[in-house]
């Protein structure tokens, strides 16, 4: 039951992340990019973060939580969407800046990488994602 319930979050809050990224990339796509000393990774300045949900996101949440949330809950609720959606626009910034530099370095066509040369390219991926441990 716990295990569902968890995946039934896991799910609840990647539709906040793919609701917000929605937002990120209209936005992104109507402005210049702008020069910046950290690079340019393709999600704009800072996260958008989104707290109005889309039908996916109210199922998973009627699902999640069958009666209706007191005030004080729902503003939990609401700060832990905005605080994993700003947590995960850090890890993918972080990611796409080790895409560019590693590629950069050592070209896009991964099929042209040494056994060394995949082993970092999957360790510097496997350091910016986000997922939850089974226990």
């Amino acid at each position: 039951m716990e295990s569902k319930r968890a995946d039934l979050a896991d799910a609840f809050l990647r539709e906040a992340v793919y609701r917000s990224r929605a937002s990120q990339a209209a936005v992104g796509s109507l402005l210049p990019p702008k020069s910046s000393a950290t690079g340019n990774c393709g999600l704009g300045e800072k996260a958008s973060v989104v707290l109005d949900l889309g039908d996916r996101g109210r199922e998973l949440f009627l699902e999640l939580w069958r009666e209706e949330l007191e005030p004080a809950a729902l503003d939990r609720v609401r700060n832990m969407m905005r605080d994993w959606i700003e947590r995960q626009d850090a890890l993918d910034r972080k990611r796409n800046h080790f895409l560019k530099d590693f590629r950069g370095k050592h070209g896009f066509d991964r099929t042209t990488y040494d056994a060394e040369l995949t082993s970092q390219y999957d360790a510097g991926l496997a350091r910016g994602s986000c997922r939850r441990r089974s226990s």
